[in-house]
């Protein structure tokens, strides 16, 4: 368990594994109570069966292990990996599987190690960082979590929150303020992410830098660039619609069109931020950049990525670096990425609520994840509310 105010205190200690079980909770969990009520032992789930087969079923509420808390899930935001993952072959596993892993919700029972810790309280707003690292490969000893070589993930390796709860392990328990927006929160992942993929570069006051895709992360690196003092922050993305938005979160400029983006490139970026994972976007990332320019690349292909021979003749000539970004975790987990990023949710620094296009109950979840794997209706942050928690 961290807190989004303080440090990460808390020992690398094994958990264990998230089970399902129909039986009611053990005298080793401590269900909260109130209005005379208890814990259900049935939950609604989101269910992967196959790509495209996605239904709605009952499913046993998860059993929390001794240093784990259930989780009441408030929101679960839709990744572009989620869409990936739904409908194309062989890119999920562990099949029938419960995905969604951008998530936030309220602590509903603790493990008896838990509770006897007094870390985490009844009703507790977390958010959930998705991965759960090894603690014991080499990444992981020089707390480089995001390249942990043998992690554990929600949504992808162990059942998601595209379900009514979720059993979290301590140490991926985000403590978070009371009244934060459960709906922010479940944001946190998407704006980590991008306070990542900044740090990756050498990203300065006055450098001038451009976005390329401007959905949730592109839109969330577009303000970060600008807290870090960023002169000018170019946008550029398809979209109009979604270049109306980039402009809602700062950007100085836009470009729909590649012409455009050069045009306004001039001698140059300093930092330029890859988001949409396009192999055309990629290359055009690359060819933006300026003499000792910087890229980052956050967005993940599924074709191949070529670069032209006057990209990597540009890439030669003008030394420019190139960057990985991956995931947001860092030491002490989740990582300085995550607790800034909650800071500046809280006191409004980073803006996300007009990112929000869809907020949509657990039975929509199939028709929309195939609507946006055909790009058939227009969105930006899509959450769904599987317990119905609106604002």
């Amino acid at each position: 368990m961290t807190r989004a105010s303080g440090p990460d205190t808390h020992s690398p200690d094994t958990h264990s594994p998230d089970t399902h079980s129909p039986d009611t909770h053990s005298p080793d969990t401590h269900p909260v109570k109130g209005n005379d009520t208890i814990m259900p032992e049935t939950m609604r789930a989101a269910v992967l069966h196959a790509p495209g087969d996605i239904r709605v079923e009952r499913l046993p509420v998860p059993e929390p292990g001794p240093r784990e808390a259930l989780v009441r899930v408030a929101a679960c935001g839709v990744c572009g990996s989620d869409i990936s993952r739904m409908l194309r072959p062989e890119v999920a596993y562990n099949l029938p599987l419960v995905c969604g892993h951008e998530f936030s919700g309220h602590v509903v029972a603790l493990g008896s190690e838990l509770a006897a810790s007094g870390t985490v309280r009844a009703g507790d707003l977390v958010a959930v960082p998705p991965l759960i690292p090894c603690r014991r490969c080499g990444p992981c000893t020089q707390g480089r979590y995001s390249l942990c070589e043998d992690y554990d993930y929600f949504g992808s390796r162990r059942p998601g929150a595209y379900a009514e709860y979720v059993a979290v392990p301590e140490d991926n328990l985000l403590v978070l303020p009371a009244d934060l927006d459960p709906r922010a929160a479940a944001m946190l992942d998407p704006a980590a992410i991008a306070l990542h993929a900044i740090w990756r570069t050498k990203l300065r006051a006055g450098h001038r830098v451009a976005v390329v895709g401007a959905g949730p992360i592109g839109l969330f690196a577009i303000q970060w660039a600008l807290l870090q003092g960023a002169s000018e922050v170019l946008s550029i993305d398809v979209s109009e619609e979604k270049a109306a938005m980039a402009l809602e979160a700062g950007a100085t400029r836009t470009a729909t069109t590649p012409e455009q983006a050069r045009e306004l490139a001039g001698p140059g970026f300093d930092v330029i931020v890859e988001s949409a994972g396009v192999p055309a976007t990629a290359d055009q990332a690359v060819s933006l950049a300026a003499r000792h320019g910087q890229a980052v690349f956050i967005g993940i292909p599924h074709d191949p990525v070529v670069l032209p021979k006057s990209t990597f003749s540009a890439f030669l000539r003008r030394e420019i670096t190139l960057h990985g970004a991956w995931n947001s975790f860092s030491a002490p987990f989740p990582g300085d990425e995550w607790r800034l990023a909650a800071q500046a949710m809280a006191d409004g620094r980073l803006r996300w609520k007009f990112m929000i296009t869809h907020e949509l109950d657990l039975d929509d979840l199939g028709d929309t994840i195939r609507k946006l794997g055909e790009r058939s209706m227009f969105s930006s942050k899509v959450l769904f509310l599987p317990n119905g928690d609106r604002p």
